[in-house]
């Protein structure tokens, strides 16, 4: 019979092994036993307190998500957004308006571009694909997060689901009932207190709740412990009163400085659409963190987003000089080489990461495209059938056979490109890009209607892309229909104002209408 460990201890023991329901379970046999001295004058943990403690921190931690990287802008804030500052900005001020980048940034006949007129970045982050629609109806068309097509009708979209864990969990109910909680009374117990916090902001999300609870806790502190001013400001952001939380984060900042704090004010900023204010910040902390990976990131970031990707690859390169192993960083610099008309290069990034250990479809992808464009075609199909093979949902297997669309229209085998473009629209019906090109093939075999048709859809699907406004600009013009013909000339040049041969194609409409 061998010695049995004592179970507040084998309960930490699982907590630190991140075994965190056998540690609940634990807990909550501890807490069913009779309590004997719950409550004690002295502010020394007894049995009950500390399985109680661990079991709101175990609780915690099973639905835990960084706020810091986490930022998903839903339709409400998007579309009913009181923070605006100006409406026209300065150029290089703003990131809801594509167009006021400082650096001249890729052309969208080199480089795709998002709904919002940004280039697509080699990373996906939470709002790195929404941007900014105009209208209510393109807000609704937009995906907001990387797997899904549909969008986030609120910024509280993740933490509706993380609010119903409270019920997963327990299948008795909540384990805390927090309308009969006596927040002030817990508030006096800072040890209690902060486990509490967490507890109700992440698991049951109750934001409101959290907030009296860290309002009461920093009044104890007598508003001298950083931690709830922290806490206080992430409350604020949640619920949309970004002054309040900037105050918050200052004051924590002049108290403690933390690079999270930094990071969580820089949120603030961006959310308020100042992000020379959030580049200033960063650059500030790098003064007092040299070397600190995330801010070198973030900077990177909003360069990216700013249409500056120049001063994005040499931020990346700085983040790869302090980390040689940030994922994120080696695939932007691996996707700005292959625009930049260089995949012999950005090969070498990808292997990097293969070499990793990262293993997935879109990696493979990648290392297809990069494969053809640099001539090794021994090499391309592999990568494209193993891509194929980690493709987990239908949009990424989407993407690999448009790509392999692509490849057959790089050696000619229109019949094989035809099927690829088709296999891609079988599994993602809202391919705008497949559309377009299907388009361009059956205009090549004289199909004129069966074009038309395909590009009207492509451009209703992406009218944020200027190929299939210029193609039906042109096959409009061919038939005759001048006057659609120039409506979709005007779109193209709106969509892309630096396009050689729109400009050209409107001078010669203009031409016409002057003769009749």
């Amino acid at each position: 019979m061998g010695l049995e460990m004592e179970p507040l201890f084998q309960a930490w023991s699982y907590f630190r092994r991140r075994k965190f329901r056998e540690c609940s379970d634990l807990c909550s046999q501890l807490l069913e036993r009779p309590p004997g001295e719950q409550e004690q004058p002295d502010s020394e943990y007894t049995v009950f307190q500390a399985a109680w403690s661990l079991k709101t921190r175990a609780l915690t931690e099973m639905v835990y998500v960084d706020e810091i990287d986490m930022d998903e802008e839903g339709i409400a804030e998007m579309i009913l957004d009181e923070n605006a500052i100006a409406q026209v900005a300065r150029p290089g001020t703003s990131l809801k308006l594509p167009g006021t980048s400082q650096g001249a940034g890729p052309s969208p006949a080199v480089r795709p571009v998002t709904q919002s007129g940004r280039p697509i970045t080699g990373f996906v982050r939470p709002s790195t694909q929404s941007g900014r629609p105009s209208t209510m109806e393109q807000a609704l068309k937009t995906p907001r997060t990387a797997l899904t097509a549909r969008p986030i009708t609120s910024a509280s979209g993740r933490c509706v689901r993380l609010g119903t864990a409270s019920m997963l969990t327990n299948p008795d109910g909540p384990f805390i009932n927090l309308s009969r909680l006596n927040l002030a009374k817990y508030a006096q117990k800072p040890k209690l207190a902060k486990a509490l916090f967490e507890y109700i902001f992440h698991h049951e999300n109750d934001v409101k709740n959290a907030l009296d609870l860290a309002a009461l806790a920093t009044e104890h502190a007598q508003f001298k412990d950083w931690w709830w001013k922290v806490q206080i400001g992430k409350c604020y952001y949640r619920l949309g009163l970004y002054r309040e939380a900037e105050k918050q984060f200052k004051s924590a900042l002049k108290q403690q400085d933390m690079v999270d704090t930094i990071l969580y004010l820089a949120k603030v900023y961006l959310r308020l659409d100042q992000p020379v204010t959030a580049l200033n910040l960063f650059k500030q902390g790098l003064e007092r963190f040299p070397g600190e990976v995330t801010l070198i990131c973030g900077i990177a970031r909003i360069y990216e987003e700013m249409n500056n990707i120049s001063s994005a690859a040499e931020y990346y390169k700085d983040v790869l000089k302090q980390d040689n192993t940030h994922v994120e960083a080696i695939a932007c610099i691996g996707s700005n080489h292959f625009y930049s008309d260089q995949p012999e290069i950005a090969l070498r990034f990808y292997r990097r990461l293969l070499q990793m250990g990262v293993y997935n479809c879109q990696l493979f992808n990648n290392l297809g495209l990069c494969c053809f464009y640099a001539q090794q075609y021994d090499m391309t199909l592999s990568s494209f059938e193993r891509a194929l093979f980690l493709a987990e949902n239908e949009e990424e297997t989407a993407d690999v056979w448009y790509n392999l669309g692509h490849v057959a229209v790089g050696i000619g085998d229109l019949n094989l490109a035809y099927q690829c473009f088709k296999l891609t629209l079988v599994n993602n019906n809202d391919y705008a890009e497949a559309y377009n090109n299907l388009a361009v093939l059956e205009m090549r075999k004289g199909h004129v209607e069966q074009a038309r048709a395909l590009l009207q859809t492509a451009s209703s699907l992406a009218p944020h892309m200027y190929e299939p406004h210029f193609n039906f600009a042109v096959l409009s013009e061919k038939v005759g229909d001048l006057q659609r013909s120039y409506t979709a000339a005007q779109k193209s040049e709106a969509a892309f104002p630096g396009h050689v041969d729109t400009q050209e194609l409107i001078k010669q409409l203009k031409q016409h209408f002057a003769m009749l």
